[in-house]
């Protein structure tokens, strides 16, 4: 028996699903679902590949490409994703679905391969020291949980409280969408097409849920998160501007899907990716949360350096400050023909 690997299709999808299920290093970005999203939801092909020997699956790689006339193209793993990469039984695996994407990207002529590791390969991959993820366990007593975030960040919760701030679960994605567009243009960043949001809450069903906030004036904020094997991940939300004005609205939303979490025996709490020195690193880090650094790995192709396509980047601020005053009806036009390229 030798060690092949070759692309996924869909009679693959029990196996795959199952392999992730147990492997330790999974995480939710790994689903085989996510290769219907790219799909369904920005046109991008996903190019999912398997390792195998004798029959037996011993490893997997979700990848996907991006056509961009802005940034040109890509491999990732995966896009639109903050973790993705490899996940296999052994190095010996793992190098096999390495070598095979390299030879994909090679033919398809991408400018890079980028995996979205959440650990160190031990494969000597360049990395971008940029991105930071926060994850903790909780405890099963809210009185603990709340006691571990720092006093400054607790009394805004306390305020957030007192403001008549309450939550509330929805399948309504637009109740969300009039809120999380608002945010990402203030921003400014173009925002993905409301039917990105749809596709994923109707792809990933129960691990996929929304939870608002408002006040008596209406919606103020609200979150989309995905839950996998005991973790909840709040992955896209943001608050409207008029939130600016009701001190802790932002605490109170992450708190209380902290505090229903808990109720339902989700103890294990990840706060996302965030750009070190950013606004978002230190809320996060100030809640009580470690900053854990994320090694994306990269094989240019095309290119001669690791790129670096984020808003942060001083190249893009004047498009940011633009972006940032288009009114909202406008923005909400044509962001999403942007946005799919901004994977």
């Amino acid at each position: 028996m030798t060690l092949s690997v070759r692309a996924a299709g869909a009679a693959d999808e029990a196996l795959w699903d199952a392999y992730v299920g147990r492997h330790e290093h999974a995480t939710f970005f790994h689903r085989f679902g996510w290769s219907r999203v790219l799909r369904q939801a920005f046109g991008h092909q996903p190019h999912f590949l398997v390792a195998e020997e004798g029959g037996r699956l011993r490893g997997v790689l979700p990848l996907a490409e991006v056509r961009s006339y802005l940034f040109g193209r890509s491999l990732t793993s995966l896009p639109f994703c903050v973790y993705g990469g490899d996940l296999a039984d052994d190095r010996e695996a793992a190098g096999a679905l390495r070598e095979a994407a390299c030879e994909l990207a090679a033919r398809m002529k991408v400018g890079a391969l980028e995996l979205r590791s959440t650990r160190d390969s031990g494969f000597g991959w360049p990395t971008k020291d940029l991105y930071y993820t926060f994850r903790k366990q909780l405890e099963s007593d809210h009185d603990a949980n709340l006691k571990a975030i720092p006093n400054r960040q607790r009394a805004m919760i306390r305020k957030g409280i007192a403001e008549g701030l309450r939550s509330e679960e929805t399948a309504d994605i637009k109740r969300l969408y009039r809120v999380y567009s608002e945010s990402v243009r203030n921003l400014g960043t173009p925002v993905f097409a409301r039917r990105y949001l749809e596709i994923l809450q109707r792809e990933f069903a129960g691990d996929c849920r929304l939870l608002m906030i408002a006040d008596d004036d209406g919606d103020v904020a609200g979150v989309m998160s995905f839950y996998h094997r005991g973790e909840v991940l709040p992955y896209y939300g943001g608050s409207v501007a008029r939130a600016r004005d009701i001190k802790g609205c932002n605490h109170f939303m992450y708190w209380e899907l902290m505090r229903r979490s808990v109720e339902e025996g989700v103890l294990g709490f990840d706060f996302g990716r965030s750009k070190r020195d950013t606004g978002p690193f230190s809320f996060k880090k100030n809640f009580g949360f470690e900053p854990s650094s994320l090694p994306y790995e990269y094989h240019l192709v095309t290119r001669d350096s690791v790129p670096n396509l984020s808003p942060s980047n001083p190249r893009y601020a004047r498009l940011i400050d633009t972006w940032r005053r288009i009114p909202l009806p406008v923005a909400n036009t044509i962001g999403p023909f942007l946005a799919r390229s901004l994977g």
